[in-house]
Parts: C-alpha cells; structure tokens; sequence
C-alpha cells in the first residue's frame, strides 16, 4: 500500500544557485503563502520541502524533480499558543 499525496501548484523563487524555494502554493483554490522554510532534504527523486505558513501551520512539499510535480505530504494545523486563529 502506497503513501498517498495530493498533487499542487506550486510558485517558486529561484536563488543565486537556481535551486526554486517555494514562496506559496495552491491547494483547492486557496493560496498558501510560506512564511518561512524550516527543513529542506533531497532524495534520489525528490526534493522535500517542510514549510511554515503566515498562520503557522506546518507543512511538507514534496517536488518529483523528473517529472517536475509537486505533491502535499503532509499538514499539521498551527496549535502553538504563539499563533492566533483569525474566525
């Protein structure tokens, strides 16, 4: 049985070096913006990506570098008493 994943749109920002950085993405029609990169690894193909949002949900991107794809591993909601929830 495999993981499963959702596959996103994803904006990049290309540094000095090219590597593309996720500055936000698209998932049902919201628009997430990252806040911060917490962790980043690779694996033979694919590069991971574990991010904080404006709202300090945290989650792991996942980018299929053959096949250029960009998949949503994992999300965990903000808990921590330093955010606050807006509604």
């Amino acid at each position: 049985m495999g993981r499963s994943s959702l596959q996103i749109d994803v904006e990049c920002y290309a540094g000095h070096r090219g590597e593309e950085t996720p500055r936000r993405f698209v998932l049902d029609g919201r628009t997430i913006e990252v806040a911060e990169v917490v962790d980043r690894w690779l694996a033979p193909e694919h590069r991971y990506f574990k991010l904080r949002d404006t709202r300090g949900s945290i989650w792991i991107l996942r980018h299929d570098t053959r096949l250029g794809r960009w998949e949503l591993i994992m999300y965990e909601a903000a808990t921590a008493a330093g955010y606050q929830r807006s509604g």
